[in-house]
């Protein structure tokens, strides 16, 4: 199957006009729709997603991404054992710069075998994942 991981600072670009990366989120999400690929997300990165939209933006966008992008989504929940292997991983790395959702989200994306990541974060090439846009 057709998958891939979304992270937050892809909704962001995408739902927050004025981003700087809106217009290529924007074009990224059509060929995407345009190839049927699934959009796989994780509890921790919906959590992260409106928390950033809230504070930034306002409860109006967390109501377009709840009502318009979420149900597009396949969401894999954040739990038990996949947080401790996270936190593990984050405690481990011993770095302040990758946290404890990008961590998860590493995490899932090698549970399902997933190779590319819809995001403008570059810890996930770094983490040998294929960024979309690259």
């Amino acid at each position: 199957m057709n998958e891939v991981f979304v992270d937050t600072s892809a909704f962001y670009a995408f739902l927050v006009a004025n981003d700087g990366c809106h217009d290529r989120a924007r074009e990224a999400l059509t060929r995407l729709g345009e190839e049927n690929a699934a959009l796989i997300t994780s509890s921790l990165v919906l959590q992260e997603t409106v928390a950033l939209l809230q504070a930034r933006v306002g409860i109006s966008a967390v109501r377009s991404f709840h009502y318009s992008v979420a149900p597009l989504l396949d969401v894999v929940w954040i739990e038990d054992q996949l947080y401790h292997r996270s936190m593990a991983a984050l405690i481990s790395a011993d770095s302040r710069s990758v946290s404890l959702t990008d961590w998860s989200s590493f995490e899932v994306m090698r549970s399902r075998g997933l190779k590319r990541a819809f995001t403008f974060d570059r810890h996930f090439e770094s983490q040998g994942f294929i960024q979309i846009p690259g």
